[in-house]
């Protein structure tokens, strides 16, 4: 069941960079740049969308974080309950 919620997880946090992937370019490459320009010079189809790779990326592992230490945290007030049970049955 994990593996699913994870595959869920990946899917979901890949949809906002799969949604500004951009078409394919043609063939053709592009001429030589012959000097520097600006960002703000150049043509947004040119641009790289890195705010929204690096903030799906960022994403994606502050939630494999969070459900890791959520995963640990079930699992050790598992063995708390466990071991008070043992306690009780001992005594």
């Amino acid at each position: 069941m994990s593996v699913v919620r994870a595959i869920v997880c990946a899917a979901l946090l890949a949809l906002p960079a799969l949604a500004d992937a951009q078409p394919p370019q043609p063939a053709q490459p592009p001429p030589a740049q012959s000097e520097f320009k600006p960002l703000s010079e150049v043509p947004p189809t040119e641009q790289i969308p890195a705010f929204t790779l690096l903030a799906a990326a960022y994403a994606f592992v502050w939630l494999a974080l969070l459900g890791y230490v959520w995963s640990v945290s079930q699992r050790l007030q598992q063995v708390e309950r466990e071991l008070a049970t043992i306690e009780r049955r001992s005594t």
